[in-house]
């Protein structure tokens, strides 16, 4: 559990991080920020879609206070995971080093970091997580590059329209995310399909009806998620017999690639 295997862990999360966060740049300078704006938000963030509702309430004008009551609800999972992670880190794990690897907990990292069979060392963490880090990083910095030169390079009215167009076109490969981030798991689990369902059609009656649309940007987005939740977690609780089985495979699986690994060393 060294830095080395850290980073072999967290590459392919770096490279699946990389058009995510490509994607968030183009938004956020095709909503009229400036270049520098999502490189320094993902330099100091690490959190897709608390990155993409912050940026589109700033962008829309909300209040600080709506601002940060919406990137609580996003991101309160994170304290969840960092608690689950918690029960994995090695003995000797003083608290700076849980801060600074508080930081880099994600999805996805979080994932590959519990499904380990050994204890967690600082520099397997630290491996880990930069990498994912560098890809998100990374991804932004292209992204805002690519929108500058573009920017540069189609100036005056006519270019400005292809421009547009361009930014357009790029944007829709975050929805894409979206979709590839929430079909997996709706379709392995009928709770996160209804969770979905319920929550779009909840969205819709905010954008169609007038009252509810006239509310502050951002409101929306804190009443479904934690209205749908609640109701589909009190709906269908989640029963501790499907954690058992599902930790039971987990630790299956790693036996088996265990196994597998110990054979291929004997060759």
């Amino acid at each position: 559990m060294n830095f080395t295997r850290g980073l072999k862990d967290g590459l392919p999360i770096a490279l699946g991080y990389m058009p995510v966060a490509f994607a968030y740049a183009i938004r956020a300078i095709g909503q009229g920020f400036p270049a520098w704006f999502p490189i320094l938000i993902s330099a100091t963030n690490f959190t897709g879609t608390g990155q993409v509702a912050g940026t589109d309430l700033i962008a829309a004008g909300a209040n600080v206070g709506l601002l940060l009551a919406t990137m609580l609800i996003i991101n309160i999972r994170y304290a969840l995971m960092s608690v689950s992670i918690a029960q994995k880190l090695e003995p000797d794990f003083p608290l700076w080093k849980r801060a600074v690897v508080s930081f880099g907990v994600t999805d996805e990292n979080y994932a590959v970091a519990v499904r380990q069979p050994k204890k967690l060392t600082f520099s397997y963490l630290m491996g880990l997580m930069s990498c994912s880090y560098v890809g998100w990083l990374g991804g932004t910095v292209l992204g805002a590059a690519l929108s500058a030169l573009l920017g540069t390079l189609l100036s005056g009215e006519t270019g400005a329209q292809y421009y547009a167009m361009i930014m357009n076109a790029f944007s829709i490969s975050l929805y894409a995310m979206f979709v590839a981030i929430i079909i997996p798991p709706a379709r392995d689990d009928r709770r996160v399909l209804l969770l979905l369902a319920a929550t779009i059609a909840l969205s819709c009656v905010f954008y169609f009806v007038p009252a509810l649309k006239a509310l502050p940007s951002g409101v929306n987005i804190i009443v479904c998620s934690v209205l749908c939740t609640v109701i589909i977690s009190l709906l269908f609780p989640r029963k501790e017999e499907e954690d058992d089985a599902e930790a039971a495979s987990a630790a299956a699986g790693d036996a088996d690639a265990g196994g597998k690994d110990g054979k291929g060393g004997e060759r």
